[in-house]
């Protein structure tokens, strides 16, 4: 059930390129939070951003009811989010959505291109509690859109990037990395978050090979509850059916969803 949380504001600070942390306590919403849902956090006035903005979970300690979120700076709320201090209150709503379903002792690879993979670090605290192995791998165009090394490493995980201009890590492709990763032993789970060309790419790979997984969906989101049918869609072209995305996902089965592939 999603709460509505005044949050008090721990942190909030740039990470690299566009990109912000900002960490807050909201107790009530921690203690309900799984890997894969993500919040609705309002800006401004009532008015004015009109609309909330959906961002996902990064992190969450429910015993310190401390959330992070990673957020991109793309337009005017994301740059009023930027501006919130230390000891500021923050109206949020959530958990929102459908999370990711967790497996156990098993060998698992998560793969996350840019800022997809603000899912994915909360997800691997608790795989890595459900003794899984767990490999992280993340792509962006050059290094100073990398991150999150430092919290993936804290976990005892191994993390692995992937940059366009080969400024840090693997140069080129994830996808092609990821090829690369998966095929000296065998993977059990897949999960994905990012642009959908790329996530086609892993879901391709997956079928072929006979891998299950999950993959969570970028999309606008207003409500979060899905009343004003802002994020509907079909999941594939032959479905007859719409969902929406901000409660019958954002998590869904890698195969039951038609991804884009242009520009990848």
């Amino acid at each position: 059930m999603p709460l509505a949380e005044k949050g008090t504001v721990i942190s909030n600070h740039q990470t690299g390129r566009d990109l912000w942390e900002m960490e807050f306590l909201a107790p009530g919403i921690a203690a309900e939070s799984k890997p894969g849902q993500f919040v609705n956090v309002r800006l401004g006035d009532y008015s004015d951003p009109l609309l909330r903005r959906p961002l996902s979970l990064y992190d969450v300690e429910p015993d310190a009811g401390r959330i992070t979120l990673l957020y991109k700076i793309v337009g005017r709320g994301t740059q009023l989010l930027s501006r919130y201090g230390s000891g500021q209150l923050i109206d949020v709503m959530g958990p929102l959505g459908l999370g990711f379903d967790l497996v156990q002792n098993r060998r698992v690879i998560l793969i996350g291109g840019g800022v997809g993979i603000a899912p994915l670090l909360f997800l691997t605290r608790e795989l890595v509690a459900r003794h899984n192995e767990v490999i992280v791998l993340h792509g962006t165009g050059s290094s100073d859109e990398l991150c999150s090394q430092g919290r993936f490493s804290k976990l005892g995980v191994e993390y692995k990037v992937a940059t366009m201009d080969g400024s840090s890590g693997y140069k080129g492709l994830l996808t092609d990395m990821m090829k690369e990763a998966l095929e000296p032993l065998p993977t059990d789970y897949i999960y994905t978050c990012g642009p959908e060309p790329m996530m086609s790419a892993v879901a391709a790979y997956a079928s072929q090979h006979g891998i299950s997984g999950q993959l969570s969906l970028e999309e606008h989101m207003a409500c979060g509850v899905g009343a004003c049918l802002g994020c509907a869609r079909k999941l594939k072209e032959t479905d007859t059916a719409y969902v929406k995305i901000c409660k019958d996902g954002p998590v869904f089965p890698l195969d039951a969803v038609q991804l884009s592939t242009g520009g990848s």
